[in-house]
């Protein structure tokens, strides 16, 4: 019953990555701290397998959207387009 906040603080927190995300794939590169990605895609992809093992839908998808967020910034960290 009261999954629903879970799901509200979900998309919020999912959504928070995708303005950066946008402008890192329109800049193709990110201007994020490299040590705070790699900690970030670290400390999430941990806590989606954590969520997994815990049967967890809501922090199961929250996590693998933060590990994924993280990964593609730290992607565009990682080898920059240049123009």
């Amino acid at each position: 019953m009261t999954e629903w906040v879970g799901y509200l603080g979900l998309a919020a927190f999912a959504l928070a990555w995708i303005p950066q995300s946008i402008d890192t794939i329109k800049a193709g590169r990110c201007e994020i701290n490299r040590k705070f990605l790699i900690l970030a895609a670290v400390g999430s992809f941990c806590l989606t397998l954590y969520a997994y093992l815990r049967d967890d839908v809501v922090f199961l998808l929250l996590n693998g959207l933060t590990t994924a967020g993280a990964l593609l910034n730290l992607f565009y960290k990682q080898f920059p387009r240049t123009e």
